[in-house]
């Protein structure tokens, strides 16, 4: 459910709950700040009659009128109280200020759990409580503690932290960066990230979406919002907590190597959210985004005067993903009649430090207006004859011109300021490093992208759900949730190609099993405390039919003696496949996105060089085909060497079938299937590792 944040972000009137004349006070800077909005605005206070010169009611009952916004500036044992007499008055949009609540213990938490049952009671917006407060330019609204406010702008911001929130508003009106909104997002109780982008999308003053987070509460209700959201307007987080505090213990390969922002890396990649690493990226993303064209391809001109800079934005465009663009013939000549002889005409054009503002100008346009050039960057040392004003003034014409991307390095410790206006008026954004414009330009490439990415869902084959749901039944009857390989029916009932074989509880059931398969078997142990079974000497390859029933009586006798406390159940007799490429896939559920599936090459790929790729379930056909791309040796599955392909459809259809498994099975919490050996005409599950619930989910 959408929620209607209008009241909200839009209010006609507004109350300051807590207002005072009290210079210091944090009721007085917020009253302060309200003061400015154009629409009526209440001070509520019992203690005072007037506040900064209006008249102070002593209570939200007390006031002439509903309004359609409460800002809530009182000690936080008062909030409930107040929220409750907005719910009664019909006041349907609150922002609670106060901090108190689940950031300082229990008592604070049962607060809070208060305030969400009154919110809903009443159906009350509540942004907070524990913010900084929130901006609306579009109203002229500031009901912010902060000491300076926003420009206009048609940025959208929010953040789960305040005092990042007062640091990017001082840092914002240096640089004369505007926003439409600007959102503490606080304790998140009520309102989340979720409901803003939701509110964001749909106004028509908002280009780009940004966001602080350190968390988020519903991963899926997110990831379904910015799928939907991210094609009409870019996306950028800088989300932190990227590093693991600490490991939590897991059976699997997958559990060992996905963490929790492995699913943030993945879901935003999924739902075309762009993940910024740091704050220069969040703001340079965010303002390129804003004030620039997307470019139609990733193909990068790049014209300097200094050959350095050059090779630097050259080198950096590789490591972004653009391709260093092949100039035309016409092109190539042109550039030879009009730069200085000893300029390199072939991109990146140099001109050389002593061309002319004309000869530069030119290489600009030349190189901008060549079709197979998609965006370009302008790159200028300090020089003594040219000014940055009036190369601003080139590349804005320029760029205008050509409406291609266009972004600036002029490599100065200050451009002065007609020429940092020229290049603002513009919209063109100046960097100091090479590097970091490039870098800003190949975010709209990327977000080219995103617009234009395949809207297929998830596709749904024909399973037996039900036999699944038995054979897990059955493992909980018998106190198992760790299962092996006597869990690979449940592979089956999904459509996922498996070995043949089957779970010999005696030596003798072995020997016949292997002679009904009538090929070489391997003989596996199957224990759920044993899950490492080469590890311990548990399988026995290439395994003859007749002498099946031995060999599986030594092994049994073999680790029932080293291990006399372990549980055996008997040995897994699968048929013997010949070598093929191996491959891992796994899930682990994530707390905040769920089934989190994991792909990779098997053997040291996975082991030592950790070559896997992440993606939340369910996927669709165009998400399991982006995974096999994602991993290093993606090359070794199209064949290199003499060797044939694998399997690729098949490979992308178990994935998929994998996939909707998890999805489906919430009781699943962690799954290996390793290795899953392909062929040119086949993929084959080989063995099986499973966790399951303690109860049905």
């Amino acid at each position: 459910m959408r929620r209607n944040l209008d009241g909200l972000l839009f209010p006609r009137s507004v109350a300051v709950v807590g207002a005072t004349p009290i210079p210091g006070k944090i009721g007085n800077a917020v009253m302060q700040n309200v003061a400015s909005f154009p629409g009526p605005v209440y001070a509520v206070n019992p203690k005072y009659s007037e506040v900064l010169g209006r008249p102070c009611y002593p209570s939200i009952a007390a006031l002439p009128e509903p309004v359609d916004l409460a800002v809530i500036v009182i000690p936080a044992e008062g909030v409930l109280p107040v929220l409750r007499e907005c719910g009664e008055k019909g006041i349907k949009n609150a922002v609670v200020i106060s901090a108190g609540f689940k950031e300082v213990g229990k008592e604070g938490a049962q607060r809070e759990r208060e305030l969400v049952r009154i919110a809903n009671e009443y159906e009350l917006n509540v942004l907070g409580p524990n913010v900084l407060g929130l901006i609306s330019t579009r109203v002229g609204l500031n009901a912010t503690f902060a000491p300076r406010t926003a420009l206009p702008g048609q940025i959208a911001f929010m953040s789960q932290s305040g005092a990042f929130c007062t640091s990017v508003l001082d840092w914002a009106w240096k640089e004369k960066l505007g926003f439409s909104h600007f959102v503490s997002l606080g304790n998140k109780a009520v309102l989340n990230e979720c409901d803003f982008l939701a509110a964001f999308a749909e106004d028509p003053e908002t280009r780009v979406i940004v966001a602080y987070l350190e968390g988020i509460q519903d991963g899926p209700r997110f990831m379904a919002i910015a799928r939907e959201v991210s094609r009409e307007k870019p996306i950028v987080v800088l989300k932190a907590g990227r590093a693991e505090a600490g490991a939590r213990a897991v059976s699997s390969h997958t559990g060992t190597m996905a963490g929790s922002d492995h699913a943030y890396d993945a879901a935003f990649r999924q739902c075309g959210v762009i993940r910024a690493r740091t704050v220069e990226e969040l703001f340079d993303f965010a303002y390129i985004l804003s004030r620039q064209p997307l470019p139609k391809g990733r193909r990068i001109g790049i014209v300097t005067n200094a050959g350095g800079a050059g090779v630097m934005a050259a080198d950096a465009a590789e490591w972004e993903g653009l391709s260093v663009a092949r100039l035309r013939e016409e092109t190539l000549q042109a550039l030879a009649q009009k730069v200085p002889e000893e300029a390199a005409i072939y991109n990146p054009v140099d001109v050389v430090g002593h061309a002319t503002l004309e000869q530069y100008q030119t290489a600009l346009e030349l190189v901008l207006a060549d079709p197979g050039v998609d965006l370009g960057v302008a790159l200028s040392a300090p020089h003594p004859i040219l000014r940055f004003a009036d190369l601003a003034r080139v590349v804005s014409q320029a760029q205008r011109t050509a409406g291609k991307p266009v972004a600036v390095s002029f490599m100065a410790g200050e451009l002065g300021e007609e020429a940092e206006a020229i290049l603002r008026e513009a919209g063109i954004p100046s960097f100091f490093d090479p590097a970091r414009a490039v870098r800003a330009l190949a975010i709209l490439a990327k977000y080219a992208e995103v617009r234009t990415r395949p809207k297929d869902p998830p596709p749904v084959f024909p399973v037996e759900r039900e036999r699944v749901r038995v054979l897990f039944a059955e493992a909980r009857r018998r106190g198992r949730v760790r299962l092996g390989l006597e869990a690979m029916d449940v592979l089956s009932a999904y459509g996922i190609p498996v070995a043949r074989g089957g779970l010999a509880k005696t030596a003798e059931e072995a020997g016949r099993f292997a002679k009904e398969l009538g090929t070489p078997v391997a003989l596996k142990i199957v224990s759920p405390e044993l899950t490492h079974k080469t590890e311990v000497g548990g399988v026995r390859l290439h395994v003859r039919p007749e002498e099946a029933d031995r060999v599986a009586w030594e092994l049994l006798r073999s680790l029932r003696n080293r291990f006399p406390e372990v549980q055996i159940d008997g040995v897994y007799v699968q048929e013997m496949l010949p070598p093929g490429r191996e491959v891992i896939l796994g899930m682990v559920r994530d707390p905040t996105f769920g089934p989190l599936l994991m792909f990779g090459l098997g053997g040291i790929y996975v082991e030592v060089l950790r070559d896997v790729a992440f993606a939340v379930a369910p996927l669709s056909r165009p998400e399991a085909e982006e995974l096999l791309e994602l991993v290093r040796g993606k090359k070794l599955l199209t064949g290199v060497r003499g060797q044939p392909p694998v399997a690729r459809a098949a490979l992308v259809d178990l994935i998929l079938r994998v996939s909707q498994l998890v999805a489906e099975n919430p009781d699943i919490l962690e799954l290996d299937l390793n290795p899953v050996l392909c062929y040119p005409d086949r993929v084959v599950a080989v063995d099986l590792r499973l966790t399951v619930s303690e109860e049905d989910l």
